[in-house]
Order: structure tokens, then C-alpha cells, then sequence
């Protein structure tokens, strides 16, 4: 989110961030959209009954906010497919490995114990089956024999700092009207 922020400054950049949501309070990326002037919502998941009525609440927000796109930064929940289905194609997921590689969670993890020559991020867009929406843009990094998943993980996370920017303002102007 943070390279998003920084790369949205630029007035040549093709998206504007409008509303950083969480689903978890007192979270790091709410104080830092707040610092950039961002309008900020916590929409606790643990204050609704269901998955659908969670949902219904994120989903009256965007619509308040006007959104667009919805990208996807450490939010941690897996949405329904109604949900999916009512912004196809507007939804952006970064994930640390080379899809269709490694999906899911501990990817470094199994990066390593496969014993890949190269691993890296996907952008892509989200669909019902976890990680397995069409990409959008990947970026791909070495591995090292004495790679430890600590040291793996900020080599990839470098990469996802430029690659998320890059894929948005790719979607982003294919969104502009000619």
C-alpha cells in the first residue's frame, strides 16, 4: 500500500487513492494513508454475523467512496464469490510467488523446499479460487542457495514495492476513456 501511496503522488500516475479500508483496527497501513491524506475505515470483521453481512457493509463504503478498482494489500480474507462476481475485473490481489506457483499461504516456504532457481510476485486480478485469477504483471527474483525465507521474503518484497504500482496504473489507464 505504501508504494501505491508514493507512486499516487505523481500527477501523471493514471489512479488516485480515495479510501484506504481495513478489516483489522489499529493497523500500520490505516495510520500511514491518514499521514498521506487519505481518507481512512476500519470495517471490523468480527462486528458482523456472517461473511455476507461483513460484505455488505465494505460494499455500501466503495459505493459511498465511488470506487473503481479495489487492490488488495495484506487484507487477509477470503471474499464471497457474490462479492467477486459485482467487481470482476476491478479487483487486484498482489501474492509473493510466481503463479500459477505457490498459492496460497508460506510461499517462501515452499519456494524453498522445492528448491526454485527463481521465485518472485504476481499482480493479478481476484477470482472465487484463491490465487488464480488472470495475472496482471509478475516480477521474478534469484534464489540463492543460502536463501533463508526471512531473506527471500524482502528480496520478493522489494520487487511487489514496484510491481503493485506498475500493474494498477497498467489497469488503471486501460479504464480511461480514449
Amino acid at each position: 500500500m505504501a508504494a501505491i501511496i508514493e507512486a499516487a503522488r505523481d500527477p501523471d500516475y493514471p489512479a488516485e487513492i480515495v479510501l484506504v479500508i481495513s478489516n483489522v483496527p489499529d493497523v500500520a497501513g490505516i495510520e500511514r494513508a491518514r499521514r498521506a491524506g487519505i481518507e481512512t475505515l476500519t470495517i471490523d470483521h468480527r462486528d458482523f454475523s456472517s461473511r455476507v453481512a461483513f460484505e455488505a457493509e465494505l460494499e455500501r463504503a466503495l459505493r459511498a467512496a465511488n470506487i473503481e478498482l479495489i487492490c488488495l494489500a495484506g487484507f487477509m480474507r477470503v471474499l464471497t464469490g457474490d462479492f467477486i462476481a459485482t467487481w470482476q475485473d476491478r479487483i487486484l490481489n498482489i501474492h509473493p510467488s510466481l503463479l500459477p506457483l505457490f498459492r496460497c499461504l508460506h510461499t517462501h516456504e515452499q519456494a524453498l523446499a522445492a528448491g526454485v532457481k527463481q521465485h518472485g510476485c504476481t499482480v493479478h486480478f481476484v477470482v472465487v479460487e484463491l490465487d488464480a485469477g488472470p495475472i496482471i504483471a509478475q516480477a521474478e527474483v534469484p534464489v540463492y542457495p543460502r536463501d533463508t525465507v526471512d531473506v527471500l521474503s524482502a528480496r520478493v518484497l522489494a520487487e511487489e514495492n514496484k510491481l503493485y504500482p506498475l500493474a494498477l496504473a497498467k489497469v488503471a489507464k486501460s479504464l480511461l476513456p480514449l
